[in-house]
């Protein structure tokens, strides 16, 4: 049992004001006797791997180590996996709550913090974890059993989890992942179907069918689970990429261009987004779309020539030559020393049968680099 006034409590918070204020709260509540403090999940892991600790209360943006990172290592570790571990965020950072809301958050809390709600949700985490109800009780019975291999016993004590509380999307989710494990992939699938019919905020169980899906090559079905779980979170960003992959590949072009956008909308860094997509669909001939972030890119920051060069490359690929001409003069026009950008603009006056202007520019480039093969070869063809 938890003991609220002498138990041993880690603040984990990059902010020293905000870590001194929840030590002053603490203490005015009389809570906790033992305090311990770190700037980053990193360091909170390593105070919780040396030193007892009954409770965690962790921001959840931080660096080197965010805040649902270090929760996930606790959950992974077998030492530490119980710990009661509270969450606090700001306001604006409330759906990304929504991501682990049921899965291994105990309890959160916005900011700004009052003495009031860090009182009440620290007394009813404790509560908890000194009174499991019957689901909890049930549901740890049934990890027990799962790690020993007792995949049909612990499906048993999922189920009488699910009598007591029928509608939690942790529990059926836990119970299709125990499916799973005995190889009965229907059943598994309509529990995870059920975990995300009854909680929209579970983004757990739609990972997990988006991957059942696509093992299955049920592109389609994997692609729409996608799109539901990138308008909840930001977590899935790497997985959205390989999947648009996968569906340009598999000539889903809408659903895959679909994903692409969400995911470049919802990032913090825009423009880095773009390029990785530019780069997929370059890859996998999606000519069209790569052309227009591309133009998004430039119209947001007219002086990247490389993108510059990039869109013509595109508008040549894509046969239109005029398009791609005016690129190419534009960054040579800023960019003396870009052979590449003079070369391209030599072929296409080439192509044009305007051999003056072509090889002014082979000139250029042969200044420029005397032994270049390609404008040496080009001057030959002409």
């Amino acid at each position: 049992m938890i003991n609220i006034e002498n138990m041993s409590i880690l603040v984990v918070d990059d902010m020293k004001s905000m870590r001194l204020t929840i030590r002053k709260m603490l203490k005015n509540l009389n809570i906790g006797k033992n305090l311990r403090f770190a700037e980053n999940g990193k360091q909170g892991l390593e105070v919780l791997q040396n030193t007892r600790c009954d409770l965690a209360i962790v921001d959840w943006n931080m660096p080197v180590m965010t805040g649902i990172e270090m929760l996930e290592k606790i959950r992974d570790d077998k030492a530490l996996r119980d710990l009661p571990v509270i969450m606090v965020t700001a306001e604006a950072e409330r759906d990304i709550v929504s991501d682990v809301a049921e899965s291994e958050i105990d309890g959160y809390l916005l900011k700004p913090l009052t003495l009031a709600s860090l009182d009440g949700k620290i007394k009813a985490v404790i509560n908890k974890a000194n009174h499991p109800d019957m689901v909890t009780i049930h549901r740890l019975k049934a990890r027990e059993l799962e790690e020993m291999g007792e995949y049909e016993t612990a499906i048993e004590q999922i189920r009488i989890a699910l009598v007591h509380k029928p509608t939690a999307s942790r529990l059926l989710r836990q119970l299709g992942l125990l499916h799973f494990k005995i190889k009965k992939n229907t059943i598994a699938e309509k529990c995870l179907l059920k975990a995300v019919s009854v909680n929209k905020q579970d983004t757990i169980s739609r990972v997990y069918l988006a991957d059942y899906y696509l093992r299955l090559n049920r592109f389609e079905k994997a692609g729409k689970y996608m799109l539901e779980i990138l308008s909840l979170s930001n977590r899935y960003n790497d997985k959205a990429f390989d999947l648009g992959k996968k569906l340009l590949k598999n000539n889903s072009r809408r659903l895959s261009l679909d994903i692409f956008s969400r995911v470049i909308a919802r990032s913090k860094k825009q423009n880095v987004a773009r390029e990785e997509v530019i780069d997929i669909c370059l890859a996998n001939n999606e000519l069209e779309y790569a052309q227009s972030l591309l133009e998004q890119i430039i119209k947001e920051n007219p002086s990247n020539y490389d993108m510059i060069y990039k869109v013509g490359s595109v508008y040549q690929e894509a046969g239109n030559w005029e398009k791609a001409l005016k690129c190419f003069i534009e960054v040579d026009r800023h960019v003396r020393s870009h052979v590449k950008a003079k070369f391209q603009i030599a072929k296409i006056y080439v192509m044009n049968k305007k051999v003056l202007q072509a090889d002014n520019y082979l000139n250029q480039i042969l200044r420029i680099e005397p032994g270049n093969e390609d404008a040496l070869a080009l001057r030959r063809e002409i």
